[in-house]
């Protein structure tokens, strides 16, 4: 009997389009591990994984499959598994911020000093970072020549779904429950518990609605916040059930059908590659300025405005209905993150790190390169951003984007849900409508246009 091949899962619990357990013949175990990287996410996220894992166990099960939970060091893991079972080959997807990168290295490096093949494979992008390049070898640093450059691109099809053989005799398995991947989500397990869309089978249920339904207004419509006009497939990209080039290449069809939003629904997609594409080349985008000359910007710390926009009070509506929806759904409305973010980082002149690591601890569908250069582009600092001066006013906003205020009235005061239809009841009570702003719109302004001209000159 051939020796087994381990698959080391991380963000791609799927069956379909996988091409790490697509190139497995023979006997597959399929094993997770939560090392240092997966024990760091921040609450929701950890919490969300934790439910991915068990839904893809379930889908498993029902396959004739198990998969194997351990904790530890990834590469002392799998060593100990390779001991255990006899195991001549560890597959696995890539991921492409900086930490993974160099985890993945050094395993892929020991292990054949160790006479064991080890192999990684792209699963979670359409185009290897390395792969699109400008006229003269670099990496793009615009969003719109990037486009241009992938549109036309042939992108590989998804990868055929295994016919498995699942390895019998296993070793021995953690169980998810003795993890504690809820625990820092407290109470708001249950209520952000309530909103998960999880597993293979439901997401692409979802893109096939979407389609169906939504794709034809989606460029119209998708950012007006009363609307369920957008996919909502951040959530199981994130995680991977389900694949970018699932998404292409229906989204192509559909595009080549005539549906009106079908390319701009491509273009969102490819904006998730550029954050990718500029993380594997720029990984400072996730902890630094972009931009250099913003090093001198005078930011500030989290402080008592900060923790008054975490919790949805800082008195302007929009911004703390958008606040509320996270607290409620553990996901923003893409517009209203803008919204937020833009609030935060100029009339509050909150440090965007601030709120980048407030998004990394509370969303679900929280994704680290896409993170980092939303919310660079919007506070001025990053890549192809929105320039500084460009500073959102959130009541002007709200009343484009939600000109019925059928956001802001059932995020804040629970009111008019049948005309919301992504939402659930709230959990909490309505906001306090004699609130004060913090700061006026026109103040806020002002100070970060003046904080802006000290740092040009």
């Amino acid at each position: 009997m051939t020796a087994p091949t381990l698959y080391w899962m991380r963000r791609d619990f799927r069956l379909a389009d996988n091409p790490a357990l697509a190139a497995i013949n023979g006997r597959i175990i399929p094993v997770f591990i939560a090392d240092e990287q997966v024990q760091s996410l921040g609450a929701a996220p950890k919490f969300r994984l934790g439910r991915a894992i068990s839904s893809f166990q379930n889908r498993l099960k029902g396959k004739g499959g198990t998969l194997i939970l351990r904790r530890g060091a990834a590469l002392k893991v799998l060593q100990d598994l390779i001991a255990e079972t006899g195991a001549s080959r560890v597959v696995w997807n890539r991921l492409y911020d900086p930490d993974s990168i160099k985890r993945d290295a050094r395993v892929k490096a020991v292990l054949k000093t160790q006479n064991v093949t080890a192999e990684s494979f792209n699963a979670h992008l359409l185009f290897e970072p390395w792969e699109v390049q400008t006229g003269q070898g670099g990496p793009y640093r615009v969003y719109s020549p990037f486009w241009r450059s992938v549109r036309g691109r042939s992108v590989a099809a998804p990868a055929p779904t295994p016919r498995a053989e699942w390895a019998k005799n296993l070793p021995a398995s953690e169980d998810i429950s003795d993890w504690g991947f809820e625990t820092a989500m407290r109470r708001g397990a249950d209520v952000v518990g309530h909103h998960l869309l999880l597993g293979e089978v439901a997401a692409k249920a979802r893109l096939g609605r979407f389609l169906d339904e939504k794709v034809d207004r989606y460029k119209a419509d998708r950012d007006l916040l009363d609307q369920d006009a957008c996919s909502n497939l951040s959530e199981p990209l994130a995680y991977g059930e389900i694949g970018p080039r699932q998404i292409w290449q229906a989204g192509w069809r559909a595009m080549e059908d005539g549906a009106a939003g079908g390319e701009h629904f491509l273009k969102e997609l490819v904006w998730r590659e550029f954050a990718y594409h500029l993380m594997y080349h720029t990984p400072h985008i996730l902890t630094r300025n972009w931009r250099e000359e913003w090093d001198g910007f005078d930011w500030h710390e989290a402080g008592e405005a900060a923790t008054r926009w975490q919790r949805g009070q800082t008195g302007v509506d929009v911004i703390d209905a958008a606040m509320r929806e996270l607290y409620v759904t553990g996901r923003m409305h893409n517009r209203a993150r803008m919204l937020v973010a833009s609030y935060l980082t100029k009339h509050l002149m909150v440090d965007w790190r601030v709120g980048q690591q407030w998004f990394a601890d509370t969303l679900v569908d929280w994704d680290p390169a896409a993170n980092a250069m939303g919310w660079q582009w919007v506070a001025g600092s990053g890549p192809d951003a929105a320039p500084f001066f460009r500073i959102f006013n959130p009541e002007t906003q709200a009343e484009k984007f939600d000109a019925k205020a059928g956001y802001r009235n059932y995020w804040l005061r629970g009111e008019g849900a049948e005309e919301f239809t992504r939402a659930a009841p709230l959990s909490w009570p309505p906001r306090d409508d004699n609130m004060a702003p913090m700061v006026t719109l026109p103040e806020g302004r002002t100070r970060a246009l003046a904080a802006y001209k000290a740092l040009k000159s």
